[in-house]
């Protein structure tokens, strides 16, 4: 008999640590290869979690809404396979080390028993000051008072002893309950602060004495209403986006008629040729991609001091959830796809999103994202980047309106179909010059439009 390992499975770049939803299995339970073993979420997609191997589940080291770093074991699988067999995936990669719970630091290997685990606290680290803080432990600690005096003493979790959000977050449940040493006296200070679990609470972010918070609770007829949790996700990536990136938004409009026209004249036969509908959202993606083709620094990022223009467009497209979420699924390489293809990914990743079944790639290294504002009947919109990008579009809802037109015999005034465009973009690296030239070049890709083309 061999022991197979199961890792929290890394999904992404900036991905760092997944919260477990629901395991489909438990100690005892047959399994097979590629059969879901449990569901986890990160804050960019939830995901079912498949068997490397075929076996009968030995051990769960983690719960239900755990979070947990990315490689960390989170079960184990006995296998009727030779052990010399599964040696690649018994021996977890070195850095797990940093997650065995444990009072002191150690060099052993993760190995630690399902006893140890369940008895789970977080290792003390010190990094004489020098520890790195996410953008969002920073802004946690922002808006709930936290030093970073205290910042530095609090016990770290994650890789390298790096403080984690579900780190951040036990401190400041501690701390209102008192059971936090003080910074400057070295001992437990008495807080009377006795707060219901589903009371909102409100900081006054003009009115702090010292280190002590003023709060205000909502009295009256009022009605509570708990985030879920992809709504605090949505809340986090949102705020981090305007604390990272100078915006910048420019505005423009279209005349779209001939798309318009066109799209009322072929939509019928197109969904019986394709078995797919065309909507306009591939539309605005073709118009999009051949600009990005034009001005190439618009589809990018910055690190640091450095600019990564990316050879790759990949186009992220809000899309949203029955629930009033929204989630952006990409469509990789979409100027190698024709306006079939095009169509046939826009509507296949849409129902999925709206069937929850995206996979983790599906919403994975989008370069630049398109936002239809018009969905819901808006003229115009200034959206927020879809962070690391630096741009994002929004066209408006199609409106027809007088409008004057120009002929060489002179001025009419016409019933044109008008859309409205807003582009908002990182003025680190974008100036308005450029921006407001690559969202009129969009616009009039667009009121170019071959009305006569084949599809």
């Amino acid at each position: 008999m061999a022991t197979v390992d199961l890792l929290m499975p890394k999904m992404g770049e900036s991905i760092m640590e997944a919260t477990i939803l629901k395991w489909h299995k438990q100690p005892g339970d047959p399994i097979k290869i590629d059969e879901t073993v449990l569901e986890i979420a990160t804050d960019k997609v939830d995901t079912e979690v498949p068997s490397t191997s075929e076996g009968t589940i030995s051990e769960i080291l983690f719960n239900v809404n755990d979070v947990v770093p990315v490689g960390t074991v989170i079960a184990r699988i006995k296998t009727d396979a030779e052990a010399d067999a599964n040696e690649e995936f018994v021996s977890a990669p070195p850095q797990v080390a940093t997650y065995k719970p444990q009072a002191e630091p150690s060099t052993h290997n993760v190995s630690a028993t399902s006893e140890a685990t369940a008895n789970y606290k977080p290792q003390t680290t010190n990094l004489n000051g020098n520890r790195f803080y996410s953008p969002l432990v920073l802004n946690i600690a922002a808006q709930e008072g936290v030093s970073m005096t205290e910042l530095e003493k609090i016990a770290g979790t994650g890789n390298e002893g790096r403080v984690t959000k579900r780190d951040i977050l036990q401190y400041v449940s501690e701390k209102r309950q008192g059971r936090v040493a003080s910074s400057e006296k070295g001992e437990v200070r008495e807080q009377q602060l006795v707060i219901p679990v589903n009371r909102i609470e409100q900081r006054d972010s003009e009115r702090e004495t010292g280190s002590n918070r003023q709060l205000t609770t909502y009295t009256g007829n009022v009605e509570i209403i708990e985030m879920d949790r992809m709504r605090r996700l949505i809340a986090d990536h949102m705020v981090r986006s305007k604390q990272t990136s100078a915006h910048v938004t420019s505005f423009s409009e279209a005349d779209v008629t001939n798309l318009v026209m066109w799209r009322d004249k072929v939509k019928k036969d197109f969904e019986k040729r394709e078995g797919t509908k065309i909507t306009f959202t591939p539309l605005f993606i073709e118009a999009v991609v051949r600009c990005i083709k034009k001005f190439p620094i618009i589809n990018s990022s910055v690190d640091g001091d450095r600019i990564i223009v990316k050879k790759d467009i990949n186009i992220g497209m809000a899309t949203a959830l029955p629930g009033g979420n929204l989630i952006v699924p990409v469509i990789r390489n979409a100027d190698q796809l024709n306006l079939v293809g095009l169509a046939k990914q826009v509507n296949s990743l849409a129902d999925n999103a709206r069937n929850n079944k995206l996979r983790p790639e599906d919403i994975a290294d989008g370069t630049f994202t398109l936002t239809n504002v018009g969905t819901f009947g808006s003229l115009m919109g200034t959206p927020i980047i879809n962070q690391p990008q630096v741009a994002i579009l929004a066209v408006g809802a199609i409106k027809k309106r007088p409008v004057v037109i120009e002929t060489p015999h002179g001025d009419s005034i016409a019933i044109r179909h008008m859309m409205y465009l807003s582009m908002s973009y990182d003025h680190r690296i974008i100036d308005g010059s450029l921006g407001a030239t690559f969202l009129t070049a969009v616009a009039n890709e667009l009121e170019n439009f071959n009305g006569s083309r084949e599809f």
